[in-house]
């Protein structure tokens, strides 16, 4: 199933946009850069992208491509651009430093905010968004925007009967709610795991109302089962053995993208001492000292160390889902970046970066990661609009100064950042 644009909002307010007369934008011209469209495409080299009103006008080469003369030329001379960056799993709105129950109005601004300056243009928030996050994804301008967009699910779906589960679907479908999310997972036995007759009712019901399902699953057999009872979008890697024929073949026959989440592994133990990103300046520049301090507190460390569970997500989940990454992206599934950013020190913007380089860690390749965080993400997000700088897209652009194609981690000389032509200010600022 292919995920459409009508189940939500968002899509419906950017369509509609695409029409709209409103905008005082202008035209830009990025001139002199190495343009990396996000299909796959070989790179431009010195080329222009125009824009004008926030949509992508024309793309090629310099010796082809007239530049308006009223354009605004932006000189991009050496730099490499690449379209804004979805992610497919984010959430947003809970969290404040290290605590949890911060949802609020401005919370959600200030995240989205935060993804928008590392380049992440596009959240999908795969549960626990509540009134405010619906609030801002239905309210905000789609040609005056300047912070990420917001896709949003509602509360992760937890029904004790066949009728709750019912009930709950239309309660979610009626927000118009982008996405229906489920938990399938015992949590290596700690708790109860939802029931198959729950989650084929979940999927039934979300089917009726054309609300696509992602679940969050564990092991292979629940991805099976429950991709067999209607599942959309596979919110999590297969991490408890390697995956095989048959569920590649479900994968690819229903068109259904996986979203490996390799950070939320990462996150589990990594605090166990001193991760290398706590010296990183891409990292450090956008997070409070003192959060590093008390992650950095020798107590904290040693509770991850003696985890069973954090332990076992170190050396048994996480190496397995780089294997299934591999796997299934040399089978052609539609991988896509995501990250289960947002809870508790699961750091929005940057882990997306540590995501992608941890994708080419499995054996992706640098281009690769790029469609999955840019055009094929867009595909299974039902975004048409978004996703590769071409023609008729909205102008979601990013500049960096080394080339990603080259090395991912060159994703982090990221200099500018553009949504729907409007420049991203840097914090601060």
């Amino acid at each position: 199933m292919r995920i459409r644009t009508n189940t939500g909002i968002l899509a419906l307010a950017i369509a509609l946009a695409s029409t709209s007369s409103h905008a005082g934008f202008g035209a830009l011209a990025f001139v002199g850069g190495r343009i990396i469209d996000g299909t796959g495409a070989a790179a431009i080299e010195d080329g222009v992208l125009i824009t004008e009103d926030g949509k992508i006008t024309a793309v090629g080469p310099a010796a082809s491509t007239p530049i308006p003369p009223q354009a605004e030329r932006i000189d991009v001379s050496g730099k490499t651009l690449l379209p804004g960056f979805i992610n497919t799993h984010g959430h947003v709105g809970q969290v404040l430093g290290l605590e949890t129950g911060h949802y609020d109005y401005g919370n959600v601004l200030r995240q989205l905010a935060l993804y928008a300056r590392y380049g992440i243009t596009t959240v999908n928030s795969l549960g626990d968004d509540e009134f405010e996050g619906f609030e801002v994804r239905n309210t905000t301008d789609p040609v005056n925007v300047n912070h990420a967009r917001l896709m949003v699910a509602g509360p992760v779906l937890a029904p004790d009967t066949v009728e709750q589960a019912r009930r709950a679907v239309n309660g979610v479908a009626d927000q118009n709610a982008n996405f229906i999310k489920i938990r399938v997972d015992d949590n290596l036995g700690r708790t109860p795991k939802m029931a198959p007759e729950i989650y084929t009712a979940i999927a039934e019901e979300s089917d009726k109302r054309g609300i696509p399902l992602a679940v969050h699953m564990y092991n292979l057999e629940d991805a099976k089962a429950t991709l067999a009872a209607g599942a959309d979008f596979m919110a999590h890697s297969v991490r408890d053995k390697e995956v095989d024929k048959e569920f590649i073949d479900a994968l690819k026959q229903r068109d259904v993208c996986y979203t490996p989440t390799l950070t939320r592994e990462l996150s589990t133990y990594v605090y166990e001492g001193e991760p290398a990103f706590f010296s990183d300046p891409f990292f450090t520049r956008e997070v409070d000292p003192a959060i590093i301090a008390t992650l950095r507190e020798p107590e904290r460390q040693a509770r991850l160390r003696d985890s069973a569970s954090a332990q076992h997500y170190k050396n048994q989940a996480l190496p397995m889902a780089m294997r299934n990454l591999k796997t299934l992206s040399d089978a052609g599934v539609k991988v896509v970046m995501g990250t289960d950013s947002g809870p508790v020190a699961r750091f929005q913007g940057y882990f997306e970066h540590l995501e992608m380089q941890m994708m080419v860690e499995a054996g992706m390749t640098p281009m690769q990661v790029i469609q999955s965080a840019t055009s094929v993400a867009a595909d299974c997000m039902g975004l048409d609009y978004l996703g590769t700088l071409e023609a008729g897209k909205w102008a979601d652009v990013l500049v960096f100064e080394r080339n990603p194609l080259e090395d991912i981690h060159n994703t982090e000389t990221l200099e500018e950042v553009w949504i729907a032509g409007n420049r991203v200010p840097p914090a601060g600022e």
